[in-house]
């Protein structure tokens, strides 16, 4: 039984106003729109004396909502990126609160320290108890600190690989959600072994008899993604990004130039919709439009429509098969059909 690779129907949400204080630059024009209106409906006396206050309130509103949708319509792979990395983006803290009830959450490795780039626990998913484990970012710079901005350290892994030993011990589905821009890369990550405890999590999760299924919710940067991301089924939502790279590093290596950013987005092929079109990713999860930060709740709700979906899906499975199509499914990547030279062909 293969992996269905769909997208999960939902209602989009109704439009919201730009965050001013948050807007990306592609959004200007929308922002320029929302001002408009705003200062006419502070400053009635000013509206065009060829129509009615109404309508010209109307058309400005009409005017807003075409924009939106012909901007978002038409996202560029380098837009999404912003978007996933968007200050107000739901983290997975906000999904525990909203799309998870009864979440208990469980702290430490047991070795070294308990690392707060990493939350896990039991929780409820509808009526199914799972153990959730994500990566979570900080809202200001003190939380960020705390968080280390979602970069985890070996412990962070360690902490998942436990919550996770401790879910197949008791056999309940593992549930991850990924959002970090890659693993913390300093000098006390590296003496502690952080590529060997991302290795060990990649064998592990290859070999646990329980469904897993993981979720990018924002970004998806490297083997600090990839450390919590072996799954039966790998989800994304619409603005998240998975990557090998971050596009400015890749720019910086191909380029030798950071502003290159956006033609680097571009060539790694790292949106949603190229990353299930490769079959490396098995759904898409619609966002609201204007992106997940606009409507948590239906982000939520869209989140846990399609992880309930796909949970059931794989539990239908029996335990030899959900292995063996686990592997199978990563064996499979990064292969490639080249066509023979006209040459070979001929002779």
């Amino acid at each position: 039984m293969t992996a269905q690779k769909a997208t999960v129907p939902v209602v989009i949400s109704p439009d919201r106003p730009v965050d001013m204080k948050h807007y990306l630059e592609f959004e200007k024009p929308i922002l320029e729109l929302q001002r408009k209106l705003e200062d006419l409906r502070s400053h009635p006396e000013t509206h065009s004396l060829k129509i009615s206050f109404e309508d010209e309130v109307a058309l400005i509103e009409k005017k807003i909502e075409d924009t939106r949708i012909e901007i978002f319509s038409n996202l560029t792979p380098w837009q999404r990126v912003q978007l996933a990395r968007h200050p107000k983006r739901p983290f997975t803290l906000d999904y525990l609160s909203h799309t998870f009830h009864d979440f208990n959450e469980l702290h430490g490795d047991r070795l070294y320290m308990d690392d707060r780039a990493i939350v896990g626990g039991m929780a409820y998913l509808g009526d199914c108890k799972v153990m959730v484990i994500g990566t979570q970012k900080g809202r200001d710079t003190k939380e960020n600190i705390r968080r280390n901005f979602g970069s985890a350290h070996p412990e962070g892994y360690r902490k998942a690989l436990r919550l996770m030993q401790m879910a197949a011990k008791f056999g309940l589905p593992i549930i991850t959600l990924i959002d970090t821009a890659g693993a913390y890369p300093g000098i006390g990550a590296e003496e502690r072994h952080i590529a060997e405890a991302i290795a060990v999590n990649l064998r592990e999760m290859m070999l646990f008899e329980v469904p897993i299924i993981a979720a990018v919710i924002g970004e998806g940067g490297s083997g600090g993604a990839l450390g919590i991301g072996v799954a039966d089924r790998v989800l994304i939502l619409e603005n998240a990004y998975y990557s090998v790279i971050s596009p400015e590093g890749c720019a910086a290596i191909l380029w030798k130039d950071r502003s290159a950013a956006a033609r680097a987005a571009e060539a790694l092929k790292i949106t949603a919709r190229h990353l299930l079109d490769l079959g490396l990713v098995d759904g898409i999860i619609p966002e609201p439009l204007g992106g997940a930060h606009h409507d948590t709740k239906t982000t939520a709700d869209n989140l846990k429509t399609a992880l309930t979906y796909h949970l059931n899906q794989v539990e239908r499975m029996s335990v030899s098969e959900r292995l063996s199509t686990r592997y199978a499914k990563f064996r499979n990547m990064g292969q490639v059909q080249e066509n023979k030279p006209i040459a070979a062909v001929a002779a």
